[in-house]
């Protein structure tokens, strides 16, 4: 029986989908729910130790560590040429296993991919099949740049002829934005009309904003319900 859990996913890479997980994880543990953290692989050893310290204490410091990431390797690269580079190879059994000390210890487990949705995790494996296979809703992460809502939509509908269900999207603010409301140019205002569109073209899917710094999502989302509905979207 699959578990309650979202997996966290992007557009791309450095959209945002680590302070998305975080947000995600500090508002179920405000909540009162014992939160799981799991990123099955990372590579850029310096920001992959990061990362995994920051999800494990957004979650509440649960388990070990060492749990939250039990696959990381050292270039900047993706997972499975990192790995090479080491004369090394990406545990493919362990990319699945990872996360069933998760299992017992969690009331939800939240899952950061590497990379975008269709970026390689392991020699045979994308991201997009180890949500399959982990059997969780999505999450898409973009950056709330210009762009975000083509880039969104095309995740979105690769997901979907991929059989995955999206759970909520959001809009991630990867960096202080610059101008004013009022210029329909400016860094600001482009950001608020990307989420405003996206909210209209979806429907009942909740589109979320993460501003820059910011520990919670706006408007609040309810996580908890989105990850227990595992069992009807799967």
């Amino acid at each position: 029986m699959n578990m309650p859990g979202l997996f966290v996913t992007g557009t791309d890479t450095d959209v945002g989908k680590t302070a998305v997980a975080m947000a995600i994880a500090r508002q179920l543990v405000a909540d009162g729910r014992r939160v799981g953290v799991y990123k099955p692989v990372a590579s850029g050893l310096t920001t992959a130790v990061s990362d995994a310290r920051r999800l494990w204490e957004a979650a509440g410091e649960p388990l070990t560590i060492e749990q939250v990431c039990p696959q990381a390797f050292t270039a900047p690269l993706a997972p499975p040429w990192a790995a090479r580079a080491e004369g090394r190879s990406v545990d493919e059994r362990l990319l699945r296993e990872g996360i069933e000390p998760w299992r017992g210890a969690s009331d939800a487990v939240i899952v950061e991919g590497a990379g975008g949705l269709f970026s390689p995790a392991g020699e045979k494996s994308l991201n997009v099949d180890l949500a399959r296979d982990l059997g969780l809703p999505l999450v898409i992460v973009d950056a709330a740049r210009l762009g975000a809502i083509g880039r969104t939509l095309m995740a979105m509908t690769a997901a979907r002829a991929e059989g995955l269900p999206v759970a909520a999207v959001v809009l991630s603010h990867t960096h202080p934005l610059a101008g004013a409301d009022d210029d329909p140019a400016s860094e600001r205002r482009i950001a608020a009309d990307n989420a405003l569109e996206l909210a209209a073209r979806l429907g009942s899917m909740p589109v979320g904003v993460l501003a820059h710094a910011a520990d919670r999502v706006a408007p609040d989302i309810d996580w908890f319900t989105l990850a227990r509905s595992v069992g009807r979207r799967a």
